[in-house]
C-alpha cells in the first residue's frame, strides 16, 4: 500500500503525522509513493519495504532499534522523537501506539467495518460472557469470530495469543482473517490495558458492554490507581454506537462518564431495560446450571449450562447484546443451554451418576470461588483435584491447601506446572496449609493417575473438579512443556477402564 494512502487515512482520523522538523508531509512526491509492504513494530521482524513503528515500552523502546530497522531494509520510520538515522525517511507523531492502530486498520482495509463488532469490558466475566454471545450468534446462524483470553477463535480454529487484547496490528490482522473466512460478527474482550494502549483504536464497536468493576490490575505497568482503571474501561463507551451496562454494579455511571453512545441497561436488583428474576440452581449428573425468567425487553424462561449464580449476570449481559443483533428467543435458549467455556467450570461427559468439571482455578481466591459455587449444588461429596505451580511464591501453596481443606470433602493433591521444582516438594508445601484444616486428602503426584483415581473411586452424586489447568493443554516440567490436555487424558482413562472391564 502506498505510504500516501496510509498517511491520508491517519489524517482523516485526526492522527497528526509530520516531518521531523514539524512541517506537513507532502501529499505528492517520492515520499508518498513509497510502497509499504508491511507494518512492523518489532525490530526482530523487520523486512525490506516495511514501515517500522518505534513503539515505546516499559522494558524496550523501539526508538533504540531505529537504525537497526533501517539497516534491515525498512522503507520508512515512524517516531515520537529524534533518531540517529540518515538514509531512511523519518516521520513524526505524538503517539506511536495510537498511530500504529490506525495505520494497521488502514493497511488491512478496515475489516471491522465489514462485521458487527461487540466489545466487552469489565473486571470479571468478560471471557464467559464473550463465549455466551458467540454461542447465541452462532446458534442464530452468524459465523462469529472471538478475540480474548482464550485466544483468537475463527470457526473451529483457535490461535493462541499472549494478551487478552493483542497489539493493534495483530487485532486488525485477525479481523481481516475473520472477514476473509466468512465471519459476520466478532466478539472481543476489550481489556483496560488494551484500551489504555490504543490496541483497539480504529474500531467503532456496534455494541460495547460493561460487566462489573472491582479492584484488579493496580500497580506496576498496569494502572496507577482505581480511578485510572475505571477511566480506561470508560474509553470503550467513546468508541461504540450502543453501550450496555450492568446497573447493579455501583461503577456503572462512572464507566459511562463522557460517553458518546446510546445506552441500554441490564440487571437483577435495580430497574433496567432487561431484568432477570426467580433465579435458582439446577443440577443433574453431568449438568450444572441456573434457571431464571426474563422481564422487561424480553419475556421467557431459560436454563444456562454454566453453574453459579454469577452465570445469571453473564447470560443476561449476553442476551442484552444479542437482542440488538436480531437473535430470536430460540437462538438464546439453545445457545445458553449448551454453552461451554473451555477450562471455566467446563463439564466433561463421563459415564456414571457424578459430575466431572475442569476449571482454571489456580490460586486461593479462584479456588474459593469455584468450590463455594459448587457447594451450593449440595453434592454428596465435593472432590477437588489440584496442584500448585513451581517457581512461584510458596504462600500460594499454603493458601490453596488451606482453602481446599476447608471447602472440599476430599482433596486430591497432585502436580500442576512444577517447572524447575520437584513436585513432591510442592506437595509438601500444600500440606502445610492443608494441615490447618480437618480436610481429608490423598497425595498422588502423577496428575493422570490422580485423575484416574477420582474417576474410578467416584460415588453417586459427587461433583469432582479438576482445578488448575483449565484451558491449558500442557504440563511444564524442568523447563519443557509436555502435551497434557485433561480432556484427552480423561478419554484415555475411560478407554483403559473399559478395556479393564471397570466400565460398562
Amino acid at each position: 500500500m502506498l505510504l500516501g494512502c496510509l498517511l491520508g487515512d491517519l489524517i482523516k482520523e485526526g492522527v497528526a503525522v509530520t516531518l521531523p522538523d514539524g512541517n506537513k508531509v507532502p501529499e505528492t512526491g517520492a515520499l508518498s509513493q513509497i510502497d509499504v509492504t508491511d507494518i512492523i513494530y518489532d525490530s526482530r521482524k523487520v523486512k525490506p519495504g516495511c514501515l517500522f513503528v518505534c513503539l515505546p515500552g516499559a522494558v524496550h523502546d523501539g526508538h533504540a532499534y531505529a537504525a537497526a530497522a533501517a539497516e534491515k531494509g525498512a522503507a520508512v520510520l515512524l517516531t515520537e522523537h529524534d533518531v540517529d538515522v540518515l538514509n531512511v525517511p523519518v516521520l513524526r507523531t505524538p503517539d506511536c501506539r495510537r498511530a500504529l492502530a490506525f495505520l494497521s486498520a488502514a493497511f488491512f482495509g478496515h475489516p471491522s467495518r465489514e462485521m458487527k463488532m461487540v466489545g466487552i469490558t469489565g473486571t470479571k466475566g468478560k471471557t464467559t460472557t464473550a463465549c455466551m454471545v458467540r454461542a447465541i450468534l452462532e446458534q442464530a446462524g452468524y459465523k462469529t469470530g472471538m478475540i480474548g483470553t482464550m485466544g483468537v477463535m475463527i470457526g473451529d480454529k483457535v490461535i493462541p495469543t499472549d494478551n487478552t487484547t493483542p497489539e493493534s496490528y495483530e487485532v486488525q490482522r485477525y479481523l481481516r482473517q475473520m472477514v476473509d473466512e466468512g465471519c459476520r460478527c466478532c466478539v472481543m474482550e476489550a481489556s483496560s490495558i488494551g484500551l489504555k494502549a490504543h490496541r483497539v483504536a480504529g474500531i467503532t464497536y456496534d455494541i460495547g458492554l460493561f460487566t462489573n468493576f472491582s479492584p484488579d490490575h493496580i500497580g506496576g505497568a498496569e494502572h496507577k490507581d482505581m480511578q485510572e482503571y475505571l477511566y480506561c474501561k470508560s474509553l470503550l463507551f467513546k468508541q461504540c454506537r450502543l453501550g450496555i451496562v450492568n446497573v447493579d454494579d455501583e461503577a456503572w455511571q462512572g464507566v459511562l462518564q463522557g460517553h458518546t453512545c446510546e445506552v441500554d441497561t441490564y440487571g437483577c436488583e435495580h430497574d433496567a431495560a432487561l431484568r432477570a428474576k426467580d433465579a435458582h440452581l439446577i443440577s443433574r449428573p453431568g449438568y450444572l446450571g441456573v434457571h431464571f425468567t426474563l422481564e422487561g425487553a424480553l419475556h421467557f424462561s431459560l436454563d444456562v449450562g454454566i453453574p453459579g449464580r454469577f452465570s445469571v449476570y453473564n447470560a443476561l449481559a449476553a442476551m442484552a447484546v444479542c437482542r440488538h443483533l436480531a437473535c430470536d428467543e430460540e437462538a438464546m435458549r439453545h445457545g445458553l443451554y449448551n454453552v461451554h467455556v473451555k477450562g471455566r467450570v467446563e463439564p466433561v461427559p463421563v459415564p456414571g451418576d457424578f459430575t466431572l468439571l475442569i476449571d482454571y482455578a489456580h490460586n486461593a481466591v479462584s479456588m474459593e470461588s469455584i468450590l463455594t459455587t459448587l457447594r451450593e449444588y449440595n453434592p454428596k461429596r465435593l472432590v477437588c483435584l489440584f496442584g500448585a505451580g513451581g517457581n512461584r511464591p510458596k504462600i500460594r501453596r499454603y493458601e490453596m491447601g488451606e482453602m481446599s481443606g476447608r471447602l472440599a470433602d476430599l482433596s486430591v493433591i497432585t502436580a500442576d506446572n512444577s517447572r524447575f521444582e520437584d513436585v513432591n516438594d510442592i506437595i509438601k508445601d500444600i500440606l502445610v496449609g492443608m494441615e490447618k484444616t480437618n480436610g481429608r486428602h490423598i497425595e498422588i503426584p502423577d496428575r493422570k493417575e490422580a485423575i484416574r483415581y477420582c474417576i474410578e473411586h467416584h460415588e453417586p452424586g459427587d461433583i469432582v473438579v479438576l482445578a488448575g489447568k483449565g484451558h491449558e493443554d500442557y504440563q511444564e516440567i524442568k523447563g519443557v512443556k509436555y502435551p497434557f490436555d485433561e480432556r484427552v487424558v480423561i478419554r484415555e482413562i475411560l478407554e483403559d477402564l473399559k478395556k479393564e472391564g471397570k466400565l460398562g
